[in-house]
């Protein structure tokens, strides 16, 4: 495995100060970001000076009962090519569920969730990640997730897990010790018996993130510093394997540039107390696929991540066995996330709708699950309140009708015909 060296996360909102902090070895760019046909000038540039750029997938849902979507791996493929990048990553976990499978509306979640440790959901995981495999350029890794609630009947320990799907299909391993902080805070799991069991030798690169406890819940927030204890096991994790490379990842609430460079300082110096410059050898060659059909195992995930995300998103009843306290802090992360990211790919909303903006969002997410991406989402969200009626002021109403048609065109799609959706809309624009 190419060995990377320190790194930090390439986001727009950084890349000025990316470009110029010195012992950047590596930048890595979530893909669904990344345009192929049109890159940033700071990723070309940071390519230019020989500085390697790893895409980051977040939507592919390889832990979903469906088999991976040929245009989304593409895609993914696409960025690799563009990137010249020696390897793709993604997330062990489920995005989305719902559909064929299940006779049911497709669900959108917004955001990476667990997979059972199953048989099961580990039979539909490996094959999903064969597909993924033989449609990528380069090797893939995927990532172990940050968890806020555990499924029941679990069969394998994370460590299991990870160790059978690296040895079944020879794919690499993305590991995150602030995940694994994330689940001893959250699902009581001891991040020294996971790293013993995991195959240290088929780890790609490290992820390190930062995060908050609040009521003795730990979110993975990837905007607040790097905790010690996240330090330390990483630190453990390097007293094991040295690992090829190691990432500081921030997504939100950006601190000075000499506040990012004082984290990755403390990383390198947590690399090296572990004392872990060993050798590893090569990893293993998967094993031969199996030729067990999946469908059963595909049908019976397909059923239950449906049934949880179901009651994350719509409100319906908890599945059996889960801790339905746990399933409200959950389903309320989705939703505040939700807001923040329709925010984001529609910044108009908040400036048109003001203060008002987050709670009238998350009224309407309570009643309206998302099924096509956040863009949708968006859209939806604001036919909700012109079709409602639920808007104050003249001026509110203008703007809001005025971007939502600008955006959505005389025909919009949606749940129902087009036609009479922008007759609707429009009757309702009038009074």
């Amino acid at each position: 495995m190419e060995r990377l060296g320190t790194g930090i996360g390439w986001r727009p909102e950084i890349a000025d100060a990316v470009e110029n902090m010195p012992g950047i070895d590596w930048v890595e760019a979530v893909a669904e970001n990344v345009c192929p046909g049109h890159l940033p000038g700071s990723l070309r540039r940071l390519r230019e000076r020989g500085v390697t750029v790893v895409p980051h997938g977040v939507s592919l849902g390889l832990g979903g009962a469906d088999r991976p979507d040929a245009g989304r791996l593409l895609a993914l493929a696409e960025r690799a090519e563009a990137l010249g990048s020696p390897l793709v990553t993604e997330h062990i976990a489920f995005v989305r569920a719902g559909g064929p499978l299940t006779a049911s509306a497709r669900l959108e979640a917004g955001h990476l969730l667990p997979v059972p440790r199953t048989r099961d959901a580990l039979d539909v995981l490996c094959e999903n990640i064969r597909i993924a495999q033989d449609a990528l350029p380069v090797p893939l890794a995927v990532e172990n997730i940050a968890a806020l609630i555990a499924w029941p009947g679990e069969e394998m320990t994370e460590g299991q897990f990870l160790y059978e799907l690296a040895d079944r299909t020879g794919v690499r391993l993305l590991i995150d010790v602030a995940n694994l902080h994330t689940n001893h805070v959250n699902r009581g799991e001891d991040p020294a018996e996971a790293l013993a069991e995991l195959p240290l030798e088929a780890i790609a690169y490290v992820h390190v993130a930062g995060g908050f406890e609040r009521d003795g819940v730990w979110h993975d927030s990837h905007a607040h510093p790097v905790p010690r204890p996240v330090l330390d096991i990483l630190t453990e994790l390097a007293s094991r394997v040295s690992p090829p490379g190691v990432l500081l990842e921030r997504d939100e609430n950006f601190p000075e540039p000499a506040e990012l460079e004082g984290e990755l300082a403390a990383i390198r110096e947590a690399v090296e107390k572990g004392g872990g410059a060993r050798a590893t050898g090569a990893w293993r060659a998967a094993a031969e696929p199996s030729s067990v059909s999946t469908e059963p195992a595909r049908q019976r995930v397909a059923l239950a991540q449906t049934a949880l995300l179901s009651a994350l998103v719509a409100g319906t009843p908890a599945p059996e066995g889960f801790d339905r306290v746990r399933l409200g802090v959950q389903a309320r992360a989705l939703a505040a996330k939700r807001a923040d990211v329709v925010a984001k790919v529609a910044p108009e909303l908040p400036v048109i709708l003001g203060a008002g903006y987050r709670a009238a969002f998350l009224a309407y997410a309570q009643g309206a699950p998302m099924t096509d991406g956040y863009r949708r989402d968006a859209l939806d969200f604001a036919e909700h309140l012109l079709l409602g009626g639920e808007l104050e002021g003249a001026r509110v109403r203008r703007e809001l009708r005025e971007w939502w048609l600008e955006r959505s065109g005389p025909a919009p799609r949606s749940r129902r015909p087009g036609v009479r959706l922008a007759r609707a809309t429009r009757r309702a624009l009038r009074r």
